[in-house]
């Protein structure tokens, strides 16, 4: 008797209301599903909304894998009632990707302070609390370089600020701040009435992560999209959301984000940051981390700035985050390799479950 077909539910954020109505092929996922469809696996929408909890959690019970794209932070509220519901999810055997635990160890902006020791990282700070926030920032300040201050779990640059003393010789005075949100603009305001506009990033168990601001960030963002361990495209932002005035023009006058632009994972330019990804720096991620690489998630990317040229004159590369939560868009090369571990994950996990019961 051959294996019965493996079920995967595609889970993303939405109106519970149209679970009954939904087609999964046209919404935004719909390439997605299809490639899903292509390697032999079942596809259906799981449509998640707080309210409705307990009945994707039964849904999600009856398949054998979980693929989800919400963001930690939406209009609607967070990821507080979904994670518990992934975990238990998974503890029943259901395939997650990307597990809570796994984001918790480097899908936040605590990975910039784990890893400021690999060869990828920069200086960076990490404030655990409010006090220490409103006492250690001015002495950082006052070493005159800006900085960029990222609350830990955060997404579209809400809770993402470049900061620097207006005189830092006086760090405490007022400070030159623009937020990374669309939209925003520079604006001027004292040290204090900063703080306390950053003091809802400590709720709970939240902190702030500290990095020097890297000035060739007019050359870009280099986007690496991952498939477990492997890299699977390249996604490139010119003009993105901190990129600063024109030399002589007023801070108002800074562009504001461009498109991201897609490429396959042989662009030419950029093998050297794809060999260093995969060779280097995701082995050495793991280990600092305690990550077993076979676990990574099916789809992430890794987003890095260009750091200081090296004595060589080669470039070097500083990262600026990494993504889990909710993964898209992404190049079309990428469809295949995800469908392809997709199927790999579940099939493994539905094996491990058939050892166990024996």
């Amino acid at each position: 008797m051959s294996e019965r077909t493996y079920r995967v539910a595609m889970m993303f954020a939405g109106d519970p209301s149209s679970r009954a109505t939904l087609k999964l092929e046209e919404t935004r996922l719909g390439g997605i599903a299809k490639a899903l469809h292509n390697v032999g696996l079942d596809v259906e929408a799981a449509v998640y909304a707080d309210e409705v909890a307990d009945g994707v959690r039964e849904q999600l019970l009856r398949v054998d894998g979980a693929l989800v794209w919400v963001d930690p932070v939406r209009k609607d509220g967070n990821r507080a009632k979904l994670d518990p519901l992934l975990r238990d999810v998974a503890r029943h055997g259901v395939f997650v990707s990307a597990h809570p635990d796994l984001i918790l160890k480097m899908g936040t902006k605590e990975v910039l302070y784990r890893t400021r020791n690999m060869s990828w990282g920069t200086d960076t700070r990490l404030y655990a609390t409010l006090a220490q926030f409103r006492r250690e920032l001015p002495r950082c300040l006052a070493e005159g370089k800006p900085r960029v201050l990222k609350q830990n779990r955060g997404n579209g640059g809400i809770g993402v600020w470049k900061v620097e003393a207006i005189d830092p010789r006086a760090p405490v005075a007022r400070v030159r701040v623009r937020h990374a949100l669309r939209g925003s603009q520079v604006s001027e305001e004292s040290l204090e009435e900063f703080v306390a506009r950053c003091a809802q990033y400590f709720q709970g168990d939240g902190r702030i992560i500290d990095q020097v601001y890297q000035p060739r960030l007019t050359e870009g963002i280099v986007r690496c999209y991952q498939v477990r361990d492997r890299l699977a495209g390249f996604g490139e932002q010119l003009i993105n959301a901190l990129y600063p005035a024109a030399p002589g023009a007023a801070p108002a006058d800074a562009p504001q984000p461009g498109p991201r632009l897609y490429y396959p994972p042989t662009r030419p330019d950029f093998q050297k940051l794809k060999n260093r990804l995969e060779s280097e720096w995701l082995p050495e991620m793991c280990r600092v981390l305690s990550i077993d690489a076979a676990e990574l998630p099916v789809i992430w990317d890794a987003d890095f700035m260009y750091g200081p040229k090296d004595a060589a004159g080669e470039d070097t590369y500083v990262l600026c985050e990494i993504n889990i939560s909710s993964v898209y868009p992404f190049p079309d090369e990428a469809l295949a390799p995800l469908a392809e571990e997709t199927l790999r994950r579940v099939r493994a996990h539905r094996l491990s479950r058939l050892a166990d019961a024996t």
